[in-house]
């Protein structure tokens, strides 16, 4: 008989591969994890990156899995010779691998809808560690796997493609985990959005109105490129706190706070705006060499109030394409305030826009200058 709720409570998260290591490789599996599993009350308690080595990965998942209620891992699950987590897994249990007929036929009929037949190698994909549940895969070959462990400890392994592994999570492991009975109560969660702010600055104006930690209440600070999320959580027994503390803190940082909805970044704050008032915005970007439009144009709906951009590097297309005058980038120079009301006054005549953004800088790493910095 398992005993469920033994061990600490939270879940663990284990990246499956040794190209995660590697600098121009990032890990885009566990942040969408970590929302999922917050969203269940489940808050991450620990995290590490695995390579593909039998023995390593499997004593990792062993120690995690005598140490937390639920250990998820993603990746490691494909046909080649480098997908070792479903050897790590059964050894980590303590069981054989066995292969699931019903997956190797998902397998071959994944093969053959596209006009192949199935490789020998795929087969591997089709075997998982005995007594493990098999949670179908319908965007890839790679069936996942859930266990549990005479404590009554989750492993669940999921496929390392994120597109396979968030269409497994939610249609086949977020209904599972939602019917664990002691899995916790959940959190009630409020998020503000803050720009315009340095990180320490935030920190400074709100240090009497962030939450104690005790009694489940938490508060997290989490700054990226421009902006700033802040996370106020508490026990869903507590539900009116996290707003009050959220309200408190917006009205402290006044314009500051741009949003009130998790995961909305600037571009979607401005084209609500815009779109509230029928207004289309055009761009000019020397600096950033298109970036600014990639980060609008990825909003959904985004047609309706973007309407160009252009990518000005050179000083000659700064004058030819938006009328920068020669004189200005004779005197001042192309990284200057003058220089970029130039460039957004060129976009705004160029599309008719109601708004024209316009960006320039020094790329670096070399070429700054005290007066002129890198940026």
């Amino acid at each position: 008989m398992t005993r469920p709720g033994s061990g600490l409570p939270g879940a663990a998260l284990i990246a499956v591969g040794g190209e995660l290591f590697r600098p121009e490789r990032t890990d885009r599996n566990t942040p969408f994890l970590k929302r999922r599993l917050a969203d269940l009350g489940i808050p991450v308690v620990f995290q590490a990156v695995v390579p593909d080595e039998d023995e390593v990965l499997a004593a990792a998942l062993a120690r995690a899995l005598r140490r937390y209620r639920f250990v998820l891992a993603c990746g490691g699950l494909g046909p080649t010779s480098d997908d070792r987590t479903r050897f790590a897994a059964a050894a980590a249990l303590g069981v054989p691998l066995r292969e699931d007929p019903g997956s190797l036929e998902a397998i071959r009929a994944r093969f053959g809808s596209r006009g192949f037949p199935m490789p020998e190698l795929n087969r591997v994909q089709a075997r998982v560690p005995e007594g493990a549940e098999v949670l179908p895969n319908r965007a890839g070959t790679a069936p996942g796997v859930f266990a549990r462990t005479p404590a009554g400890h989750c492993l669940i392994l999921l496929p390392g493609p994120p597109s396979e592994l968030r269409a497994m999570f939610e249609t086949a492991v977020r209904p599972r985990l939602e019917e664990e009975p002691d899995r916790g109560g959940g959190l009630a969660t409020e998020v503000l959005g803050v720009s315009g702010l340095p990180e320490s600055v935030v920190q400074e104006r709100i240090a009497d109105l962030v939450p104690r930690r005790g009694a489940g209440a938490g508060f997290a600070i989490l700054p990226s490129a421009g902006e700033i999320e802040l996370r106020i959580t508490a026990p869903v027994g507590h539900p009116d706190e996290p707003a009050r503390t959220a309200g408190r803190i917006a009205a402290r940082l006044g314009e500051s706070v741009y949003t009130r909805t998790a995961g909305e970044g600037v571009e979607h704050a401005v084209g609500r705006l815009l779109a509230s008032r029928r207004e289309r915005v055009a761009l000019a970007e020397s600096l950033t060499g298109g970036m600014i439009g990639a980060r609008i144009t990825r909003v959904p709906g985004s047609s309706g109030w973007f309407d160009l951009g252009l990518t000005t590097y050179s000083n000659e297309s700064k004058r030819r394409l938006l009328g920068v005058p020669e004189s200005v980038l004779k005197a001042r120079g192309a990284v200057s305030r003058e220089t970029v009301e130039a460039m957004a006054a060129g976009a705004r005549r160029q599309s008719g826009t109601a708004w024209g953004l316009a960006v320039t800088g020094i790329a670096g790493p070399d070429g700054g200058s005290v007066q002129k910095p890198v940026g």
